[in-house]
């Protein structure tokens, strides 16, 4: 035990930047991985909780005030209802801030999608003003209990008496209205209601709705929004985030072990003869396996370690999206088995892969094999003579050669250190589609700017006139969206009418063709999923009991509604249904103008008839994942940074075998040293290429999948230029070669003696 412990402390003291290198990359990798955990975790569990506290329910239907909702109760496989609530639209101004609501009357808190208050307190017949916020809805507002907010064009005043939590699709900008409780006198001229429904078998859904348009007829049935539309709303970034660290860390943890291996497996050919002393001396074959195995453990274990006692204890104090996470997952009851299993598994992996290398080194035969004196490679080959036959200078040519020369084993060299690089060109590529979403968002699906919305103190023209006349409102694109019934009758879509024909919505193509024509129309990803349909079909869908049928030309990239969108111009729908007109106006700004200064500015100048909002960027979600970036880039470059080492290590090493026939033939301690630097600088070159190379087409296939995937559709995915990838390459093999520099000049200014030991 003496011994082996004495040949692991002379290895860490000769191999210390090595171990270290591994000890922060395992400790990188452990920390992802956690960190992945507890976004999974936070994505699912809160919303989970909510929903099974509250009673929630599995679908909700909003109806016309007419429709007997109350007969829903009475369907099979119904459990229990919530409601029907009257329910209206308004608009709610706080503090500068506004939001569309959706005004629900209760006048007892509900059994079946139960609110839950986290500030304040129930709705008071002696407060009838007094209404309840959902929680998001009351951050938008900057409210909170005892607080005022007003409605817009009039002198209506209402009380905010607490705050609650929702398992019901929350309050997004633009898009879901917030909810907003209130004692049914308080709904004046409700224009709808709504009904919850909690089934006994929560997969039923589909069903359910069907046979709930089926009873109440398809022109009672103006939205429907069901639990797993409201639980994939609520997972949202965090579980995108949770998949890119997963999916990196996995990533790291692979190339951490094959980094490992190879560093072993170096490490052996160049201790061949120490290792057969060893076993000269006494020891067996299990004893020399357990060197190279516990130390290399013992690293993975501290790192490992490390990352889990940090995530632990400073990690809910990570600002934002990552420390809320943690927070919350270190209350969750598989908190203490993932942060015991994490770190173990990363540990067993390298063991394994340690192993594996190890085990070389038990086979060494206990009789040293005296190694020859020629260069392995044998006669350079004829690409190489030719080479020094244009009298190229030498160093280049011979390190050319020894990079390439055994073949199997530089091609496992390049292969160890082009997936660290092509993780990076992944990893910069994810980087690079979230710039693109705020640098060019017309590209992503997102035209324009600005949303306005109008109330009935203004006519359309009258709208027109106030927009147009705003200096940097290059064009206003009058629209409706409207609920409609899919064909099956089991869900909503959103159907969006924008622009004329005169003047179309520029909207962003991946597929087809724009839609110019009568009843033709673009459709996002989620929508041609969800109907499972392509473009060139025809749709049939139902708004209220007025059919339309479209025909599909394009997909569009659609960042909103999970891609559950059918568009088309506003001509096109009044021409099948004359009641529709404009509701919306989405504006496209000048170059350079500031969204808040222009919102403000139409504000103003509608006199409280304008509801103005910005256009929600998906990439504002995102905004935790570039730190995510960088942090695994760093992870990524030790992991390359200790292959890079090992690779440098055998290739001195190997070369002071040819240190003799190199001096002898006239070379320089300088073109030696230019010699090891040159297949270094190759080896780090190839592996930049091949990463590269890879590394590009995966990254677009990997976040095209997640798009896709998501409901946006493929097509969003960009690259870095061509200039930042040269400029990465470049700067790649520059650090290489400059880091091989010392070590090939020690090697080169070997004493004649030193060599001739070496050697023999």
């Amino acid at each position: 035990m003496r011994a082996t412990l004495r040949w692991a402390h002379s290895d860490l003291r000769t191999h210390r930047g090595e171990a270290l290198f591994l000890v922060l990359a395992t400790a990188g990798i452990v920390a992802s991985l956690l960190l992945a955990t507890a976004l999974f975790g936070y994505a699912t569990n809160p919303w989970q909780r909510v929903f099974t506290q509250a009673r929630g329910g599995h679908v909700w239907i909003h109806t016309g005030p007419t429709a007997a909702a109350d007969k829903l109760a009475s369907l099979d496989g119904v459990e229990s209802v919530a409601g029907p609530y009257p329910t209206a639209s308004a608009i709610l101004t706080s503090r500068g801030a506004r939001a569309s609501v959706e005004l629900r009357g209760t006048s007892e808190r509900p059994a079946v999608g139960r609110p839950l208050l986290t500030s304040g307190h129930w709705l008071d017949p002696a407060t009838p003003d007094g209404v309840v916020l959902e929680s998001r809805l009351a951050r938008a507002l900057l409210a909170g209990p005892g607080d005022t907010v007003t409605v817009p064009g009039t002198a209506r005043k209402l009380t905010v008496v607490g705050v609650a939590d929702s398992a019901e699709p929350r309050y997004r900008p633009g898009g879901e209205p917030g909810l907003v409780w209130a004692l049914p006198a308080a709904v004046p001229g409700p224009g709808g209601q709504v009904i919850g429904l909690r089934l006994t078998d929560p997969d039923d859904t589909d069903y359910a709705v069907q046979r709930a348009v089926t009873l109440l007829g398809a022109g009672a049935i103006g939205e429907v929004s069901t639990w797993k539309q409201a639980r994939a709303e609520a997972q949202g970034d965090n579980r995108l985030l949770g998949q890119v660290l997963g999916l990196f860390g996995l990533g790291a943890l692979v190339a951490a072990g094959l980094a490992v291996h190879g560093a072993i497996g170096t490490r052996i050919r160049g201790h061949l003869r120490d290792i057969s002393v060893l076993k000269a001396i006494g020891f067996t074959p299990g004893q020399v396996v357990r060197v190279f195995l516990l130390q290399h453990i013992a690293y993975a274990l501290l790192g490992a370690v490390a990352a889990a006692a940090l995530t632990q204890t400073l990690g809910r104090r990570v600002p934002g999206r990552l420390g809320d996470a943690v927070g919350v997952w270190q209350g969750l009851p598989g908190h203490t088995v993932a942060l015991f299993a994490v770190p173990v598994g990363a540990v067993l992996f390298i063991g394994a892969t340690t192993g594996l290398a190890a085990w070389r080194a038990g086979r060494v035969p206990p009789v040293p094999v005296p190694r020859p004196a020629a260069p392995a490679g044998g006669r350079p080959p004829g690409l190489a003579r030719r080479a020094l036959g244009l009298r190229l200078p030498p160093a280049l040519v011979l390190g050319w050669h020894k990079a390439f020369t055994r073949r199997l084993r530089s091609l496992a060299t390049v292969a160890r250190l082009a997936l660290p690089l092509l993780l990076i060109v992944v990893a910069l590529s994810a980087w690079t589609t979230i710039d693109r979403f705020h640098s060019r968002p017309e590209q992503t699906g997102l035209p324009t700017a600005l949303t306005v919305h109008a109330d009935a103190g203004l006519t359309d023209r009258e709208t027109r006139t106030v927009l147009e006349r705003d200096p940097q409102v290059a064009a206003a694109y009058p629209g409706v969206e409207v609920a409609a019934l899919v064909p099956g009758q089991t869900a909503t879509i959103a159907l969006r009418g924008l622009g004329t024909r005169q003047d179309p919505y520029p909207y962003t193509l991946a597929e087809g063709r724009p839609a110019r024509g009568r009843d033709e129309a673009v459709a996002g990803q989620g929508l041609l999923d969800l109907l499972d349909v392509r473009i060139g079909d025809w749709v049939r869908m139902t708004v209220g009991d007025q059919p339309q049928i479209l025909h599909i030309v394009g997909r569009s990239i659609e960042p909103e509604n999970a891609g559950r969108v059918i568009s088309t111009s506003l001509d096109t729908l009044r021409e099948n249904d004359p009641r529709l007109g404009p509701t919306l106006y989405e504006l496209r700004l000048r170059p350079g103008a500031d969204p808040d200064v222009v919102a403000a500015r139409l504000t103003t100048a509608g006199n409280g008839h304008l509801d103005v909002q910005a256009v929600t960027n998906p990439a504002d979600g995102l905004s935790a994942l570039r730190g995510v970036v960088v942090g695994l880039i760093v992870v990524l470059a030790l992991i390359g940074l200790i292959e890079l080492l090992t690779a440098i290590g055998g290739t001195v090493r190997e070369s002071e075998r040819d240190l003799l026939a190199l001096k002898a033939i006239g070379l320089s301690p300088r073109q030696i040293t230019a010699i090891t630097v040159t297949a270094t600088g190759c080896t780090a070159l190839a592996a930049v290429l091949t990463g590269t190379a890879l590394g590009t087409p995966l990254a677009h296939w990997l976040i095209d999948a997640q798009s896709r995937s998501s409901g946006i559709g493929a097509g969003i995915a960009q690259g870095p230029s061509p200039t930042f990838l040269l400029l990465f390459a470049t700067a790649a093999v520059l650090g290489a070669t400059a880091l091989a520099t010392v070590p090939a000049t020690r090697a080169a200014r070997r004493r004649l003696a030193d060599t001739l030991s070496a050697v023999g």
